[in-house]
Formats: C-alpha cells, structure tokens, sequence
C-alpha cells in the first residue's frame, strides 16, 4: 500500500466533499473508503447525523474527527459477537488507541475535537449552525471555500485516519482485502 498516495487522496476526497456535498462526517467516511477503495454505504448512511457537531447543534465533536473514528472502528474495533471474549476486549481496546491518537491530531492542529471551539479557532467564533441566519453567516465566511476552514478540518480527519488505519493493518501483518467482508455497496 502507498500510505502516503492514500492519505493524499482521503484528504483530498474528504475536503472536495465537504465543499461540493456537505455533510462533514459523512465526507471523511467517503474519503477514508475511497481512499482504501472499501466503501460500505450502511457506514456511510450511519454517519449522516454526526454533521455539525451532531445534528448541527455545534456542542459535539468535529465530523471529520467522528467520521475518522467510525472508519477506523470498522476496522479495528470490536464485533458484536466478541463482546464478551478476551479478542473482543483487545480490539475495543485497538479501536479506543486509534481515536485517541486521532484525537491527538486534532488537539495538536486544532486545540480541540470539538466543533464550536474549532469553529472560533478557524473563524474567531463559532456559528449555530441550526439558526438559518448563522448558517448563512458561516457560508458567507468561506466555510466550504476557504483552504482552512472546515473543507480542511474534513480532509485533516479523513486523512489522518486512512494514516492510521494503514499502519494498523501493516502492524497487523494483514492487507486490505482481509476486509473485504466491510464491502457493502447499494449500487
């Protein structure tokens, strides 16, 4: 696998989506499948809600950060059916490590996971997203225009995670196609 090509286009396909479609962390889950050419449209729909801090409430955490953590569970995090053994208990474990190193990401680019505080970081205030006059406001401000501002906190999630999500399968000694039971495509 070319880590550094994959993470490149997961950004890339994570900031071009939440520029063209919105949706933040339903574009970091597209970006991180297409970029591991894995798309699974159940995950993809799952994330829908997580936009905007969580339904456009602005007080949960960034959807490119939640979209990079479904991504990365997918993967690595525990089956229903090991809920109750040891290898389930390492792999939630393994899926906890991961979204706290990207959590670290965050905090280290960002100062936070959450969407207001990365709102004010990047704009100088946060905007509630719910209100049609601050949603516009926010447009206005070059949201999904401008290089560092949420197209970019996308992309950064989106590629942070296929990072991850790559070293963790080579760490593992597997390769992508010991994930080919996470295909589901509705087309």
């Amino acid at each position: 696998m070319d880590k550094k090509a994959m993470a490149e286009k997961a950004y890339e396909r994570g900031f071009n989506g939440e520029r063209d479609y919105r949706g933040c962390a339903q574009c970091a889950v597209a970006a991180i499948q297409d970029a591991l050419d894995m798309r699974n449209d159940y995950i993809y729909k799952a994330s829908s809600g997580l936009a905007g801090g969580a339904g456009e409430c602005i007080d949960g955490i960034c959807g490119g950060y939640s979209g990079g953590i479904m991504m990365m569970s997918a993967f690595f995090g525990r089956p229903r059916k090991k809920e109750a053994t040891e290898e389930g208990r390492k792999e939630k474990y393994d899926s906890f490590r991961m979204a706290a190193a990207l959590h670290d990401k965050y905090i280290e680019k960002y100062g936070t996971v959450i969407c207001a505080e990365i709102h004010k970081k990047i704009f100088g205030r946060s905007f509630y997203l719910r209100d049609d006059e601050q949603k516009q406001a926010f447009r206005d401000s070059g949201a999904h225009e401008d290089d560092d501002k949420c197209c970019a906190a996308v992309g950064d999630g989106a590629k942070w995670a296929t990072e991850m999500i790559i070293d963790e399968i080579e760490k593992s000694g597997l390769d992508l196609n010991n994930f080919d039971y996470l295909k589901h495509s509705e087309e």
